[in-house]
This record gives structure tokens, sequence and C-alpha cells, in this order.
């Protein structure tokens, strides 16, 4: 049965996409079966492994709406044992689409039951933002990773995201924890990485995953390729960070 995991902070550019796309490669790159789920209607999930936005006939739009099954929404990727539910921006109408349908909530639960134990893990990528559709991904999911971006308000907007996940926990998902938190675009030239590590240790009460993603220029530069990073540049401090990431998460019970 497979572990699902939603990436989350709403917070914009902390490098929840990046996580997504480079745990997902490497998972697999590991012998793992894994889904992407792409759940941000910006659709930077898709692209960055591989696939052409528009290209497909069905995506997750089409699954939350009730136009497709889970089985339809389903791409196969280039990457061995990777599959991907990949969006469009169309998915952004659909929080107004909902809005009357009954159990909301859990439509991607649902769906994704069907197929869970197909897989070793679901890696969801949220939007950056507490909408529906995270609501969604977190009914969905065991657990919710957390990228913190090593900058001076890191901490803005955690206690909320933490707040979001209990809510959830209370009253729709008893089984949700936080699968825990993961530093990204670290640098080590600089004090303020450093203090921003020590500042979230200190204050947080949550597992702190022992890999810090580095700012890293092949990194930034993958996506634009449409690669993971161990594809793109398998040698590069991001590529070697990710695997590490990927073998902590493997091992976390």
């Amino acid at each position: 049965m497979g572990r699902i995991i939603a990436i989350a902070n709403q917070k914009g550019g902390v490098g929840k996409t990046t996580t997504a796309i480079n745990l997902s490669s490497c998972l697999a790159e590991k012998g793992k079966r894994v889904l992407s789920v792409d759940m941000d209607p910006q659709g930077n999930l898709t692209s960055g492994l591989g696939m052409e936005k528009g290209s497909v006939d069905k995506t997750i739009y089409d699954l939350i709406i009730g136009e497709a099954s889970v089985d339809e929404v389903i791409v196969k990727n280039e990457i061995d044992n990777l599959e991907i539910i990949p969006t469009s921006i169309d998915l952004s109408a659909a929080e107004i689409e909902l809005i009357d349908i009954e159990d909301k909530e859990f439509i991607l639960k649902n769906a994704i039951e069907k197929v869970k134990d197909n897989y070793d893990f679901i890696i969801i990528d949220c939007p950056p933002s507490l909408s529906m559709l995270t609501i969604n991904a977190m009914t969905t999911a065991d657990s919710v990773l957390v990228p913190i971006q090593c900058e001076y308000y890191a901490l803005e907007g955690l206690s909320q995201l933490i707040h979001t996940v209990q809510l959830v926990k209370d009253r729709l998902n008893t089984k949700l924890e936080i699968e825990g938190v993961v530093f990204t675009m670290y640098d080590a030239r600089t004090n303020l990485s450093l203090q921003v590590v020590e500042n979230v240790k200190d204050n947080l009460e949550q597992n702190i995953y022992k890999t810090i993603i580095p700012r890293n220029i092949r990194l930034a530069e993958a996506p634009s390729y449409g690669m993971p990073i161990n594809l793109y540049d398998s040698k590069s401090a991001g590529a070697e960070s990710y695997r590490n990431l990927a073998e902590e998460v493997i091992n976390r019970k």
C-alpha cells in the first residue's frame, strides 16, 4: 500500500514543486513505484517531469469535476517507475465548480483509493495556498512534507500551515501527520541560512530532515529542460541532496 505524501507550503517560491519533482524522480530511481500528482494549476510539476502542458486529453481537472476516472488521467512517463497525473490551468476554476458538490473535500481521496496499492509512494504537489485543492490533497495524504526556504521570513506562515494540518486531522483525516520539514535554497556562504536553520530547529517540534537542499544553479536550470535533476545533471550537488532526501523518506516509517 502506497505512502501518500502531500508537499505543501502556502508561501510560493520555497522549492515546493522542485522538491515534488526531484523527490518523485529519486524515489523512482531507487526502484520505488511512484505516482506524482500535480494539484497546482500552474502545472510546473507536469512540465518539470517532461510533459507538454496541454498535450494530454485528460488531467486532474477532469478527475476533480467528475468527467474522467483515475485510470484515464494517469500518464506513463519516460522515467522508469514513475507515472504522473498532470494538471492544466483549468484546475484554477475547479474551486468555483465544486461549491455545491457534496463531500468535495474527498474527491481526490476517493479516486486515489482505487490505485494506491499500485504504488510505493504517491507524491502530491499542492498549490501555494490553503485552498480546496490543498484540502483535497491533505484528506488524501498520510503526511505533509513542508519545504522551508532558508530566508528571513521562513517561519512566517508556517504556524498557519501547521494549524491547517491540525484542523484537517481533527475534522477530515485523523491519520494525517506532518512528515517533516526540509530546508531548501541553503546558501553555505551566508550566515543567514545557518541562522534560519537553527531558528527553525529551536522553534519547531516537527521532524526535521537531515538533508538540506542547497541553492544550486543546475537545480534551477533542470525544469526548463523538462527533466528532474538526477537526469539533468546526475553528479550535481542538487541531485545528491535529493537522493539523500529520498533515502531518508524511504527509511522513515
